[in-house]
């Protein structure tokens, strides 16, 4: 069963306290690395990262030194430093290390130590990998399950408000709003044709950093398709552009509970009215109370609405199962919402 990173981060903490390895499993680019940084700040810990796939038998367990007639091995730096100090341990990419190596992290895995060099007591193991239920999209070796049963396995599938909610503080306004209203473009969860370039979590952020870096994000363009093209597939380049040459009269969903972008809203055909109203249906906001503030923002922009998508509005409403909200709705403005909803039937 998988989970998101929400029950994630409020879980996974109890492993480590026990001083147990947790091992994360996901599709590339879901932000599985992210998650162990955001929980090594959490608990005020370094983090100290290595990519098993690059890893030598030497790069985990240290070169040997001989003493009269005795060979001990040296740790690597890395290593040492997790046995001297408190740190977050991460190992990507296990699945892609050599036999040789996982080996050795079997040793560390189940007696949190190697060579005889012990993990500091307060060090936390983490590691992630692409296997489990996607490994046959990738070229990943097979975890066995004694391997498996040394580690606190997590199948993680974050979902699009993890990432929406990240991104409030991370990506431009454009590509938020962008993946807010064209979810779908946000990852490829489909099979994986060979060789094609297709979007994730990963690569829309880093679309987001060159477009700000060179100053494209201000309009479509077509560097801005290119360089989308390069980093999220054709498919999400074409919608991201077409997206972006309208930007400008774009609304969000929360920009019209919250009283925001009134002028714009006021300009728009009854069809951008129409699309309005379907990306409050999608959102599925009339299904819990909403805030009086909240409905006194829709019920003003209700009122202003053509016939056509008034009753729009109002059947999404009155059908989404909350009776608070419609009571409050109908009353609003002071029965203004009431008495121009008697006049659209009424008519």
């Amino acid at each position: 069963m998988s989970v998101d990173f929400k029950t994630f981060v409020k879980l996974a903490p109890a492993v480590s306290a026990a001083r147990l390895p947790v091992l994360l499993r996901g599709r590339h680019g879901v932000g599985k690395s992210q998650v162990v940084y955001q929980l090594a700040a959490n608990m005020g810990l370094p983090v100290v990262e290595r990519r098993a796939s690059q890893m030598t038998e030497g790069d985990l367990v240290g070169l040997p030194s001989i003493d009269g007639n005795r060979t001990t091995f040296n740790p690597p730096d890395w290593f040492k430093e997790a046995c001297e100090e408190p740190v977050c341990l991460f190992l990507d990419e296990v699945d892609r290390a050599t036999l040789e190596v996982r080996q050795g992290i079997f040793e560390l895995t189940d007696s949190r130590k190697l060579n005889g060099h012990h993990l500091h007591q307060d060090t936390v193991v983490f590691a992630a990998i692409n296997g489990g239920e996607h490994g046959e999209q990738y070229q990943v070796n097979e975890m066995d399950p004694a391997e498996l049963d040394r580690w606190s396995v997590w199948d993680i599938e974050p979902t699009v408000e993890d990432w929406l909610a990240w991104g409030k503080e991370n990506v431009d306004s454009l590509v938020w709003d962008f993946v807010n209203q064209n979810r779908s473009h946000l990852e490829h969860k489909g099979a994986i044709e060979p060789n094609k370039r297709y979007p994730s979590r990963r690569s829309w952020k880093r679309l987001n950093d060159v477009l700000v870096g060179a100053d494209l994000m201000k309009e479509a363009s077509p560097s801005m398709f290119q360089l989308a093209q390069s980093f999220v597939g054709f498919e999400a380049a074409v919608a991201l552009n077409d997206y972006a040459q309208n930007y400008e009269r774009v609304v969000t969903v929360d920009q019209l509970l919250n009283g925001e972008r009134v002028e714009a809203l006021a300009a728009f055909s009854l069809n951008e009215h129409c699309a309005m109203v379907e990306k409050f249906d999608s959102e599925a906001l009339a299904i819990a109370p909403m805030s009086d503030e909240h409905l006194g923002n829709l019920s003003a922009y209700f009122i202003t609405l053509p016939s056509e998508a008034a009753m729009k509005l109002w059947t999404v409403i009155s059908t989404a199962g909350c009776q608070a909200n419609v009571i409050k709705f109908h009353k609003g403005r002071d029965g203004a919402v009431g008495a121009f909803l008697s006049k659209i039937l009424g008519g």
